[in-house]
């Protein structure tokens, strides 16, 4: 069987892809020959991009919304390859005692609910299909807590439960849910944590360095290929080493 990491020509969407990961990932998919939908509430920051095919301002944590970003989306590019679903928020870093219930809700309503709701958009299209790739971009955080942003850890934690149960429900179809799990990633959402608590994060990396926002696209752009066809469920880490302990 002749394996291949060619996706030119095939169609993703991107969640949260204006910035960051997600924008790191569209422009990667773009320079491979695919094409991309960009979904984000920053919509504007897209529109005059040309590494989208397509943008759509779709706020993930609304079912509404995100059935009518697919069907648009669908409609724009013709039949849908894949799903990345990048989108989410870290949440104030502080303990959690301190978080009120809004704060947590937040959280869960982009970084899983947010999840939950672009995948199941996206599952009647691959289920006729019988084939598809779902990436779900989680956290080391989702494997090991996040004293700091306990919220955030939890939500990373229920992506990577959601991949591993949907993967066993899409068998044995070809349609493969899987997750990435980097380290914290040199993105603009740095901006929002406290000098202290990113040199406590880096110094439980044993290469030293956060990762980039690159090192994930290639990640994604390997597991949206056709030579990552045989592994589903599965949780590929990103963590310099610290995976290891």
């Amino acid at each position: 069987m002749q394996l291949s990491r060619d996706i030119s020509g095939q169609n993703f969407i991107v969640t949260g892809a204006a910035r960051g990961i997600g924008l790191a990932i569209s422009t990667l998919f773009c320079n491979l020959g695919a094409k991309v939908s960009g979904w984000d509430i920053h919509a504007g920051e897209m529109r005059n991009n040309s590494v989208f095919a397509d943008t759509q301002f779709v706020d993930v944590t609304s079912e509404q919304a995100t059935l009518a970003g697919f069907a648009s989306s669908l409609q724009r590019l013709g039949d849908i390859d894949g799903i990345i679903a990048n989108a989410g928020i870290n949440g104030p870093t502080k303990p959690m005692w301190e978080y009120s219930l809004a704060e947590w809700h937040s959280v869960m309503e982009v970084d899983l609910t947010g999840v939950f709701l672009s995948i199941k958009a996206s599952l009647e299209h691959f289920r006729i299909r019988k084939r598809g790739r779902i990436i779900i971009i989680s956290s080391i955080a989702g494997k090991e807590g996040n004293p700091g942003a306990v919220p955030y850890g939890a939500a990373k934690a229920g992506v990577i439960g959601l991949a591993k149960g949907l993967s066993r429900e899409l068998l044995p179809s070809e349609i493969t849910v899987n997750c990435i799990a980097p380290s914290i990633a040199v993105t603009e959402l740095l901006d929002g944590m406290s000098n202290a608590y990113i040199a406590d994060k880096k110094s439980r990396i044993p290469k030293g360095r956060f990762c980039t926002p690159e090192e994930i696209a290639h990640m994604a752009a390997f597991i949206a290929s056709p030579a990552c066809s045989f592994t589903t469920g599965q949780v590929f880490d990103l963590s310099g080493g610290r995976a290891t302990w």
